[in-house]
């Protein structure tokens, strides 16, 4: 996840103007159904807790103005809103107040506004709320509105469909599609003379590539960025074995695997692949200026691939981008992040109609290009795939495309007290980097802290 140090806040009303000619996804039969809905009874619920999703009913025969708050930069506020305009172009009477700001500090907003209810009626999520928001009853179950295709996930693989379900229930459709990924420095590379870095690598290979940059580089540059605190590349270690992260609501691994897990950093540590525990640490943060392949520092960083474009804007150098070590089939189908509707708006109709028309809306798939992710549905990515200019975009949609079809089955989407796993993760890297913790130590304590947070 990126998270920026200075999280901004907008708000920022978008204007209707007049409707263009209609393309993939704006079908004329859903918007006369939308209006039938707009000039009838519209569901709505009082708190979180405890409520029924159609417990009371309320007259809403006029303009509709709906709240979407989302997490991101600059441009893909840009992005998005210019995508909301296009709705109200072929919705006249739908108008959406939005909000948006950095990562940090995002849930906690989130968490303030679900004490008071009122949350916004359209929200972004990530894979490591989801469930916790599922359980928490702040989010509108979609299973119904899949059902009768009023939310179309026909043009999503049957792995990214999984992976917005939680208990059974579809609870969010995403808004894109990414994988992890090596990012990796392609101008610093030619300079030194040494090879790329090519997907299929087994992990021990990789550690003696990244070796052999330090070498050539005289160890001012290091190989790889220290991915021991890093749950992405541990899931896909994993997984590369049969093994998964998580089984149901309990760890999938025990202290056998991570301490051989974390015994493959330390050699790699022994070799000079990664760089000092000081500049790792910093780049824990996980925010994209601060990723050492992006300051110098290291000639590979562990990436989502839809940051690719990001990472990209912040140096000179050209960057180039591959799968993480092991074989492809350990990856899956994975939501960059998700659209949902809160259980409370008054205007769930719309909610879902707003979101099938940003998720399944060809000519919103030519305005979002790979921003979020690649986009998530099938036809509206190759809808779009001619319209995608930035050369970093088009990196990572040929990354996907070399990946897609190896690509193995979608586990459940991680329980309640992830974000706090990973937290443990983090920091039981980072004390044994800096000697304060042995592995089996470090490992003892994590395992007991993480069980601890899995059982809230």
């Amino acid at each position: 996840m990126i998270r920026p140090t200075t999280p901004q806040v907008q708000e920022i009303p978008v204007p209707v103007v007049r409707p263009p000619i209609d393309r993939l996804g704006a079908d004329p039969g859903r918007r006369r159904l939308l209006t039938a809905l707009l000039g009838a009874p519209l569901l709505a619920s009082g708190g979180l807790a405890g409520c029924s999703d159609g417990a009371a009913t309320a007259t809403q025969d006029g303009p509709v103005e709906l709240s979407v708050f989302w997490w991101g930069g600059a441009k893909r506020a840009e992005l998005t809103e210019k995508a909301l305009r296009l709705y109200s172009e072929r919705n006249p009477r739908v108008t959406f107040r939005v909000t948006w700001q950095g990562a940090d500090g995002y849930y906690d907003r989130l968490a303030s506004q679900a004490v008071g209810g009122n949350v916004p009626d359209l929200i972004q999520i990530d894979d490591a709320m989801l469930t916790e928001y599922t359980q928490r009853q702040i989010i509108l179950d979609l299973t119904d509105r899949v059902a009768d295709h009023h939310l179309d996930l026909r043009g999503l693989s049957e792995g990214l469909i999984r992976y917005g379900t939680v208990e059974g229930r579809t609870m969010a459709v995403a808004a894109g599609q990414t994988h992890a990924a090596v990012v990796f420095n392609r101008d610093l590379l030619r300079e030194l003379r040494v090879p790329e870095p090519r997907g299929g690598m087994t992990w021990a290979e990789y550690v003696s590539w990244a070796e052999q940059v330090t070498e050539a580089s005289d160890g001012q540059v290091a190989g790889t960025i220290d991915a021991s605190g890093d749950y992405r590349a541990l899931w896909l270690w994993l997984r590369s074995q049969g093994g998964e992260f998580y089984r149901g609501n309990q760890l999938g691994f025990g202290a056998d695997e991570l301490i051989a897990w974390f015994e493959l950093w330390q050699r790699a540590r022994s070799g000079r692949a990664t760089p000092g525990a000081a500049l790792v640490e910093q780049a824990d943060s996980g925010e994209p200026a601060r990723q050492l392949v992006v300051t110098g520092l290291t000639a590979a960083s562990f990436a989502w691939s839809h940051q690719l474009p990001e990472l990209q804007r912040l140096t000179k150098s050209e960057l180039g981008i591959v799968g993480l070590p092991g074989p492809p089939g350990a990856q899956w189908a994975r939501a960059s992040m998700y659209w949902s509707a809160f259980r409370g708006t008054r205007h769930p109709d719309v909610v879902t109609d707003v979101i099938n028309f940003l998720t399944t809306n060809g000519e919103v798939g030519t305005v979002l290009g790979h921003e979020r992710g690649l986009n998530a549905s099938l036809p509206v990515r190759r809808y779009a795939e001619g319209s995608i200019t930035d050369p970093a975009q088009k990196r990572v949609a040929a990354f996907g495309a070399s990946i897609d079809d190896l690509l193995g089955p979608a586990p459940a989407p991680p329980p309640k007290g992830h974000p706090k796993v990973r937290t443990l993760l983090v920091t039981a890297a980072e004390r044994i980097r800096v000697k304060r913790d042995g592995t089996r130590e470090a490992t003892a304590r994590f395992l007991s802290q993480a069980i601890a947070a899995l059982a809230v």
